[in-house]
């Protein structure tokens, strides 16, 4: 998202907003999904934690490398559209037919 000058805290506290309601939207699809059972369930069971896992690790290793930005600000942007892409992705995912 496009920063205006000033204080960039504005909009990653609005960025970090827009990710929750996201996220929200996202669990209450896997919760759905989980409450049928059977073997799907559990394979999305079993994908939910490896994904957390495999993210953490990723962010991890992109903040150890610099590749998050030289300033909290910059670091907090660009941790918020990571896991973004990620909410997004599994969106997707689970509102396919």
């Amino acid at each position: 998202m496009a920063r205006a000058r000033g204080n960039p805290w504005i909009g990653i506290g609005f960025d970090a907003w827009r990710l929750g309601m996201e996220a929200s939207a996202v669990i209450g699809l896997r919760t759905w999904a989980i409450a049928q059972g059977g073997a799907q369930a559990s394979a999305e069971s079993e994908r939910m934690v490896a994904e957390k896992i495999a993210a953490g690790l990723s962010l991890q290793a992109m903040a150890l490398s610099g590749a998050l930005g030289a300033n909290p600000a910059a670091a907090s942007a660009r941790t918020l559209a990571f896991y973004r892409r990620k909410v997004n992705a599994n969106r997707r995912r689970l509102t396919r037919p």
